[in-house]
């Protein structure tokens, strides 16, 4: 039966031959999409890094103006001691302008001997764990006392730690960022932060200290508020922050809020994969059924004399569900194929789980779509009388 099936389909060779076609076209598009859908999900399943719930930022510019670097900082700390004494207010800290979810970047290369990894670099002070309940696991976070390291001490996460140490300790390594005049001492590696939002993955971070000079540029305050603060002590927060830097523009938002935005910038991509593939599979789809339905009216006589000879209805669905089955896997060889160069050659970076997840989703979705395709002509097929058939030969 299966040699019949291959000569039946060899015979029509050209027919086919378009088909498949677009079979393979489609089962490589819908492998693109399971790729993103899969790495996706496998990025939303991690944490987080951060607590956001309940995280305001604040950005500002334009602000105290002095060349006096304790001027400027005792500014600084008492605009921080001012809204901690808000009752709705648990922590702040100030930071460079990279905070989480948003789209400033700031990047470099970290080097250890002859290990070297491209890195997010970020600017924090003390309160920074706390307010963002970032989780160390290993060292220490900043304090105070390391303003007068003899090496200026910073903190990885724990993918740059992975990158540049491996599976052995980080803490107390020596390492530079790009200069090699800058040495910098590991007292600390977090869990990594998904910057980017819950799609993405959390890249290798890099953060240090801010020193007395960096009020001078920084901008932006992390404040985390309890549960019950609401639009009145927004406002209330936003005029005591006008008040103390009256020529700086502030500006209030939720964190929440930009991780939504984030998440969709994410989303895009896959969104407009989606579109194009489901594009491609209705008309693969129509194709498939168009063209079954056509070879049962041109096959009525064939299918009638089957009919007459002893043949059942089920037998003869069976038979043109097998060819399409056939047909698809033809494609899906060739388009395996292709497929599977891209966890071999480690395309994107991605891990080979993900690409091998992919492979298997998109061969099934085809079989399906195939087998969907083909149910119904078949089904016609099985109710051609033999007499009719015959006849109208």
């Amino acid at each position: 039966m299966t040699k019949h099936l291959f000569k039946l389909i060899w015979n029509k060779k050209k027919q086919n031959f378009l088909l498949m076609s677009e079979m393979l076209v489609s089962f490589l598009v819908i492998f693109a999409v399971f790729t993103l859908m899969v790495n996706y999900y496998n990025n939303y399943k991690k944490p987080m890094g951060l607590d956001y719930e309940h995280l305001w930022l604040i950005s500002y510019n334009n602000t105290y103006k002095s060349t006096n670097t304790d001027s400027l900082n005792s500014f600084y700390e008492n605009l921080r001691q001012t809204i901690k004494s808000m009752p709705q207010v648990q922590e702040a800290t100030f930071c460079s302008d990279n905070v989480p979810f948003s789209q400033n970047q700031w990047t470099g290369q970290v080097n250890y001997k002859n290990s070297s990894s491209d890195a997010d670099f970020y600017n924090a002070d003390d309160e920074y764990k706390k307010t963002l309940n970032v989780k160390v696991l290993e060292g220490r976070w900043f304090e105070k006392g390391d303003a007068a390291a003899k090496s200026r001490p910073v903190i990885i996460s724990n993918e740059l730690k992975e990158k540049l140490f491996g599976t052995v300790s980080a803490l107390g390594k020596l390492v530079d960022d790009g200069n090699k005049k800058n040495v910098l001492k590991v007292i600390g590696v977090i869990q990594g932060v998904k910057a980017k939002g819950n799609y993405s993955p959390a890249k290798p971070a890099f953060y240090m200290r801010v020193d007395t000079g960096s009020y001078h540029w920084l901008g932006k305050i992390l404040v985390k508020v309890t549960p019950d603060a609401n639009a009145a002590f927004e406002g209330h927060l936003y005029k005591t922050l006008a008040s103390s830097m009256k020529d700086s523009n502030v500006e209030i938002e939720h964190m929440t809020n930009k991780l939504k935005s984030a998440n969709l910038f994410n989303l895009v991509p896959m969104i407009i994969t989606l579109v194009v593939a489901c594009f491609l599979v209705i008309n693969v789809a129509l194709g498939l059924f168009g063209v079954l339905w056509y070879n049962i009216n041109k096959r009525k006589g064939e299918i009638g004399l089957r009919r007459a000879v002893g043949a059942s209805g089920q037998s003869v669905s069976a038979q043109l569900v097998s060819e399409s089955l056939i047909l698809a896997t033809l494609s899906l060889i060739v388009g395996t194929f292709f497929a599977v160069q891209f966890p071999l050659l480690n395309v994107f970076d991605l891990k080979a789980g993900i690409y091998i997840v992919a492979i298997i989703l998109s061969i099934l979705f085809i079989y399906g779509l195939v087998l969907v395709c083909s149910l119904y002509p078949g089904k016609q097929a099985a109710a051609i009388y033999p007499a009719v058939a015959l006849h109208e030969e």
